[in-house]
């Protein structure tokens, strides 16, 4: 019996987020975490029900898949994960990963979290936060005029173990177009040519009528 260890599974990233709608700033994102970190595949993960935006009216899940579907069609490496829409409840990251590890277990040890520099000074409020830094390694994004440490306002909230890990994982980003809020607003008011959406993407918004400023006029077809 061979009793050597198995080798460690190539670095996986889990990006998790509304989508709503994916843009070009959350391709550049993938792109640049994948390069800096050698990752063999990033698993975009469309939320249910983000509990840190409770207000946010999403359009559903099924469109948000096929629109990810759509700008990731070119990248072999990049696959959508709709695991989050077949739960109910509030969409915690600590679930999903939980239900990413018990699908592959040989994640283990390598797997990571694309996580917006934005969302660190609630993170230690987090559903089971410090379980969810035990099991993957943070890809912590930083942009340009972000604190060049941006961990430091946690020590005393996280132990140094966490701060540490949040740090080992930052990746700087140069300024990425796309803005999910402008998005909607522009499409809202009818705007058409927008170089922010992938290929593929705006047509299909358009042709579900998704994003409308009139929420009672019929959605032109239903997709099957």
């Amino acid at each position: 019996m061979d009793s050597r260890p198995s080798a460690p599974s190539a670095p996986v990233a889990m990006y998790g987020g509304s989508f709503n709608p994916v843009h070009r700033g959350h391709l550049a994102v993938a792109q640049r975490a994948r390069e800096a970190f050698g990752l063999e595949r990033i698993l975009f993960v469309p939320a249910a029900r983000p509990p840190h935006k409770p207000g946010q009216v999403l359009a559903g899940g099924r469109d948000r898949v096929a629109m990810l579907e759509l700008a990731l069609a070119d990248w072999p490496w990049a696959q959508v994960d709709p695991l989050e829409l077949s739960r109910t409840g509030p969409s915690y990251t600590a679930d999903t990963v939980d239900t990413l590890l018990a699908r592959e277990p040989e994640l283990a040890g390598s797997l990571h979290l694309i996580l917006g520099g934005d969302n660190l000074p609630g993170f230690p409020g987090w559903h089971r936060a410090l379980e969810l830094l035990e099991r993957v390694q943070p890809i912590v994004l930083r942009r340009q005029g972000d604190p060049s440490d941006p961990v430091a306002e946690l020590e005393g909230r996280l132990p140094s173990w966490a701060c540490d890990k949040l740090r080992h994982g930052f990746l700087d980003l140069p300024p990425v177009p796309g803005r999910a809020s402008f998005l909607r607003a522009a499409l809202a008011a009818g705007s058409r040519g927008l170089a922010d959406l992938p290929d593929g993407v705006e047509y299909y918004i358009h042709r579900r009528g998704l994003y409308r400023l009139d929420p009672d006029r019929p959605l032109p077809e239903v997709l099957e």
